[in-house]
């Protein structure tokens, strides 16, 4: 199942304005997955609006990267994790940990793995994640509220990787270089 890829010019309405505003954002960049989502004007909207509640979290934006880039290799969703690997590398996410997350090794330093594995716990469990797991978390130093906070990101990619997943969104070629193989573990 594919959908189309629409610009701003040939949109539908509701979604014009909001491709405007993205290309706009991104110097002009359009990524495939919000010219198709653009076909249903009000999934578009959600996303961006998801994408701007979890930019505004206590969270920096490399590890937000590695919220979102968990969560689209967990959910197996090959256009996603090539995005947030780009994303990763451009909000200084270290490499190593990219690769990680990516490779599904350890990262090194705790305090991401720690923010991973929470991620991690609370997309497997489906949000009943043990009190072990919370407190590992916590015991980062990261917090209760923080926790509640990761659910933005997860919210967000179960959209946009159910999404591109289920529509076949193909890879920009901006995104080439971060290409994944992908995985249906899960």
């Amino acid at each position: 199942m594919s959908a189309e890829l629409y610009t701003a010019e040939n949109a539908p309405e509701g979604a014009r304005p909001l491709l405007e505003a993205v290309q706009k954002k991104m110097g002009g960049f359009l990524p495939n997955l919000y010219r198709q989502m653009a076909g249903v004007p009000g999934v578009l909207d959600t996303y961006l609006m998801l994408s701007d509640r979890f930019g505004g979290t206590s969270f920096t934006p490399a590890e937000q990267q590695l919220v979102l880039l968990t969560a689209s290799v967990r959910n197996g969703c090959v256009y996603c994790v090539a995005a947030h690997s780009s994303g990763a590398r451009m909000a200084k996410l270290d490499k190593g940990a990219i690769n990680a997350i990516r490779d599904g090794a350890a990262i090194e330093d705790a305090r991401l793995q720690a923010l991973r594995s929470f991620t991690e716990a609370a997309i497997a469990s489906r949000g009943k994640v043990e009190e072990a797991a919370l407190s590992e978390f916590t015991s980062h130093g990261f917090t209760r509220d923080q926790a509640a906070e990761v659910l933005i990101g997860i919210s967000m990619k179960a959209l946009s990787n159910t999404y591109a997943r289920m529509f076949g969104t193909p890879l920009d070629e901006l995104l080439q270089a971060m290409a994944w193989e992908g995985n249906d573990r899960v």
